[in-house]
């Protein structure tokens, strides 16, 4: 065996050293710069165009290897013949490696052809001459693909479909092909640049085609047999699919044209079934399926449309029935509220409830646990979408204006709002301040909705200022913190009488401390009274006087 193998090495060594010899001592530089003419591309010999004195030989070197080319690529192509599918791909980029490298090293053994006689020829203007790389590039264009690329991209095609269907492929084959023919696209203006048209033309549109074909007829059957929910998985799994393919063995740019034709067959041509399922999601509360619904339908143009307007009715009937299962109930919230407060409830047990007669902490409750339930899931499902958003906010305004309990007047949501308002922040309030901070931004929730929010104002004003002059806020801060919110949502000019009231109470507050002080030194402790007063200004506070026979001493006013 040792014998063998170094008989083989010596003869095969005696073959390379032959050519290594002809390659080290220059053959190739010593033909082109042989004294002879030099014939052009056209034939004609000339002496002008030198090169370190000696004439620049060239064109016949070069159509020999052209010819070369031509011949071994026509005997490939021959051999071709023999193999199809999955062996036609091996056949093929089996080929296509060995062969690009050979024409690399080629490219290197022409060097000085390339540099000289081949930039010549192509500073003159002759489109048909490239630099040795890319006239092998070209050859097998010209001279394989263009014969055998239909086999090879029927081939391709079929090995997609196994895997669509669910069968392993060596998808590395497939990577090989695209990458072949993605070499094999030059720019006709300039050949040392590429293009994708090869790529383009006799891979990328056949492989669309086929794509869609797959899908319109996988689709419509599926669909035909299986609930529009389970479509939607099945179609979600495809896209997926689709795009991993594209990062796994096609060109990059295949992904926009293949994602817009998955889309058409697997999405658009379904819109009408997908979206009739929408309502029933809804109703059962379907949160993944709803998900999946919008993922999909967002994809096309104009597919969340009717989304949002069944959305929007579902919100808008949801919210209604709330408020008139309460309205119904009377509204009462046992536990709630000062101790007159439950005494009423308990006598309003034993009577009709009037309309609109309803406790305020239920219905406000009622109206947020609505908009709180949709909320999340414009957010979660809808992704905050602006349609969905909007669609919301429309069927938010028209339940909390629009209801059984406002039928008695178009003020009564700001009404009680107004008092939900006074109960949480007067003392009888069980809330801590932290409680009563989160209450108060689910108060804005609802008075965002409010459309008649002078309404508001009216009653909030009077109740705020029977809990400044009786004392019973629940805290000072929470009070600025409600103002604060309410000047955010409306401006300054809304609260500006709301913050006058607490500078007035303030400035009585300081008035009666100096009062103190001042009777403290010109008065015995026994001659002490205890006395306030509150000074308060007419055009700030919405109170009437109160009706006294007593009269003011002149001293006073003076």
């Amino acid at each position: 065996m040792a014998s063998l193998n170094s008989l083989d090495l010596a003869t095969t060594w005696a073959k390379l050293e032959e050519g290594i010899d002809q390659i080290m001592f220059s053959l190739i530089y010593n033909y082109c710069t042989s004294s002879r003419g030099s014939p052009s591309i056209s034939g004609k010999f000339s002496s002008t165009n030198t090169q370190s004195g000696a004439n620049l030989v060239g064109a016949d070197l070069y159509n020999n290897l052209k010819e070369y080319l031509n011949k071994y690529l026509k005997n490939m192509l021959e051999n071709s013949e023999e193999h199809k599918d999955e062996g036609l791909l091996r056949y093929y980029t089996d080929k296509w490696e060995k062969y690009t490298l050979g024409t690399t090293l080629l490219n290197h053994i022409f060097r000085y052809l390339n540099r000289h006689w081949v930039k010549r020829e192509i500073d003159e203007g002759h489109k048909t001459i490239y630099d040795i790389y890319t006239l092998s590039i070209v050859s097998w264009r010209d001279h394989f693909f263009m014969s055998v690329h239909q086999r090879v991209v029927k081939s391709v095609l079929k090995m997609i479909e196994k895997q669509r269907n669910g069968e392993t492929i060596e998808t590395t084959l497939i990577k090989k092909v695209v990458e072949s023919f993605v070499s094999l696209g030059l720019d006709d203006s300039d050949s040392t640049k590429s293009t994708l048209d090869v790529y383009r033309e006799y891979l990328e549109k056949p492989f669309l085609d086929d794509t869609e074909k797959y899908y319109t007829t996988e689709s419509e059957k599926f669909i035909g047999e299986n609930p529009v929910t389970d479509y939607m998985k099945k179609a979600e799994t495809r896209l997926n699919e689709e795009e991993n393919r594209v990062q796994i063995y096609l060109n990059i740019s295949t992904q926009t044209s293949l994602v817009l034709a998955c889309e058409n067959v697997l999405i658009k041509n379904h819109t009408i079934a997908i979206q009739d399922e929408f309502q029933p999601l809804l109703d059962q509360d379907k949160l993944t399926d709803l998900t999946r619904m919008y993922s999909l339908l967002f994809r096309i143009t104009d597919g969340l449309e009717k989304l949002r307007t069944i959305f929007e009715s579902h919100v808008r009937r949801q919210g209604l029935s709330s408020v008139e299962k309460v309205a119904e109930s009377g509204g009462s919230a046992a536990g709630e509220g000062d101790e007159e407060e439950e005494a009423a409830s308990k006598v309003a047990k034993t009577k009709t409830t009037a309309p609109g007669d309803v406790d305020p902490k239920v219905y406000v409750d009622a109206l947020l646990e609505v908009h709180r339930k949709y909320a999340d899931l414009v957010t979660s499902a809808f992704r905050g979408e602006s349609g969905f958003v909007a669609s919301l906010d429309k069927a938010c305004r028209e339940f909390v204006n629009r209801n059984s309990v406002c039928k008695v007047g178009s003020s009564k949501s700001p009404e009680l709002l107004a008092r939900y308002c006074d109960a949480l922040l007067r003392k009888s309030s069980k809330s801590d301040e932290g409680e009563i901070e989160d209450v108060l931004n689910n108060i804005m929730t609802v008075f965002k909705y409010v459309e008649d929010k002078d309404v508001f104002q009216k009653f909030y004003s009077k109740m705020l200022a029977k809990r400044l002059v009786n004392a019973t806020s629940a805290s000072d801060d929470a009070e600025a913190s409600m103002i604060t919110k309410l000047k955010e949502a409306c401006g300054f000019e809304y609260t500006s009488k709301l913050q006058r009231m607490f500078t007035d109470m303030s400035i009585s507050k300081d008035l009666n401390e100096a009062f103190k002080k001042s009777q403290e030194v010109n008065h015995e402790k026994s001659d002490l009274l205890d006395f306030s007063i509150l000074v308060l200004g007419t055009a700030s506070w919405p109170l009437q006087p109160p009706t006294s026979g007593f009269n003011i001493p002149d001293d006073v006013f003076d």
